[in-house]
């Protein structure tokens, strides 16, 4: 596949780290939230073992935040999402699909609570904001609703406790899994959650003040031979292995929670209220029709760039590839695909056409690992 290259303006903003990547081999961007974000850096395949073994830092500042605060926060962000979150905690982050009236998935953000009057909603890939803003014009919630300056750096991988215990001590290693607090590095506070878009472990690191983030991401690479430090970002392989689903690619907002595997982030037996609760309802009595499942398929190409249908040995459709790629430990390529009852049972075997040649597979659980 030919590839093209992505010409910079106003509207694609860069990061703060752009100027790094780029000296530390960036090969590919996408773009994300109307941002550069680094997509590979040579090799995917290097990338995926480097990532598994060692640690990488990535620029995820694309991973934009909405900051909503005063009276009304909690209800709005409530009214956002089908998870509950009547019970949730300062200083935790929740993962929380948002929905709209019609159970369609907007989005599937992780959500830092500050505080009962303030919140931090951290994005993927659709402007939120706007939706926020007019929920709140709409119910006269007593609310501010702003973009915050944060650009988000994520240290990820197995030797990323070792590392950021190295710069921040032992206090950092008593942070649990989607927790947040502030650490100190030079004089400046930085917010860390152990969270970010891999299985691996790790960080992301919520930088404030350009800067300060800037002595943070170089001083890591000064202390990190010892770990075999290299610049990465989020790996197509690695979160495919792991089941890590990607809005747009994956899931968008003609798919509800339950097709998606939620379940347990869905409180439809709770008092909250929130957009599609009823539709929810009526979706987990009736059944669902189709779910997202993993696949395996017997060859070693592939490129995804649109939705591939999988066909039964008669040729009824009865799924869609949405993302895949070749990984090294199947030796085969592996997706993830929106499957129709009841074929998204595991073990169902499917062919596709790639290229123009045929290829047999199976359907099986998330995650593959």
């Amino acid at each position: 596949m030919k590839n093209f290259s992505i010409a910079k303006s106003r509207r694609l903003r860069g990061t703060p780290y752009t100027s790094r990547i780029e000296k530390q081999g960036v090969t590919a961007y996408t773009i994300y939230n109307h941002m550069l974000l680094p997509a590979a850096f040579g090799s995917l395949e290097d990338s995926y073992h480097h990532l598994k073994e060692h640690v990488q830092v990535w620029d995820v500042a694309a991973e934009r935040q909405v900051e909503i605060t005063g009276k009304d926060a909690a209800k709005l962000v409530q009214l956002m999402t089908c998870r509950d979150l009547s019970k949730s905690k300062d200083g935790r982050c929740y993962y929380c699909p948002i929905i709209d009236d019609n159970a369609g998935l907007i989005n599937d953000p992780v959500v830092l609570r500050f505080n009962e009057n303030k919140w931090w909603v951290s994005i993927a890939d659709t402007d939120v904001i706007l939706f926020a803003k007019g929920l709140a014009i709409g119910n006269k919630f007593d609310v501010n609703i702003i973009e915050p300056e944060v650009d988000i750096m994520a240290v990820q991988g197995p030797k990323s406790f070792k590392l950021m215990e190295k710069v921040f001590g032992e206090k950092i290693t008593n942070l649990k899994f989607f927790g947040f607090d502030y650490f100190d590095f030079a004089g400046a506070k930085h917010l860390i959650a152990q969270s970010g878009w891999s299985k691996q472990g790790g960080y992301e690191i919520y930088v404030e003040n350009n800067e300060a983030g800037l002595k943070l991401y170089d001083h890591l690479f000064e202390i990190g031979d010892e770990f075999n430090i290299r610049a990465g970002c989020p790996n197509l392989i690695e979160r495919i292995e792991s089941g890590l689903l990607s809005q747009g690619n994956d899931m968008d907002n003609a798919d509800n929670p339950y097709e998606c595997g939620f379940d347990k982030y869905i409180n439809i037996d709770s008092d909250v209220e929130f957009l599609g609760k009823e539709k929810l309802k009526k979706i987990k009595s009736e059944g669902i029709k189709r779910k997202l499942m993993g696949v395996k398929i017997d060859t070693d190409k592939i490129s995804v760039t649109g939705s591939m249908n999988l066909t039964d040995e008669k040729n009824n459709i009865i799924g869609e590839l949405r993302s895949g790629c070749y990984n090294p430990t199947f030796k085969q390529v592996i997706g993830i695909a929106m499957i129709k009852k009841p074929y998204f049972e595991a073990k169902q075997t499917f062919k596709i056409d790639i290229n123009g040649n045929s290829f047999n597979g199976t359907v099986c659980d998330l995650p593959f690992i």
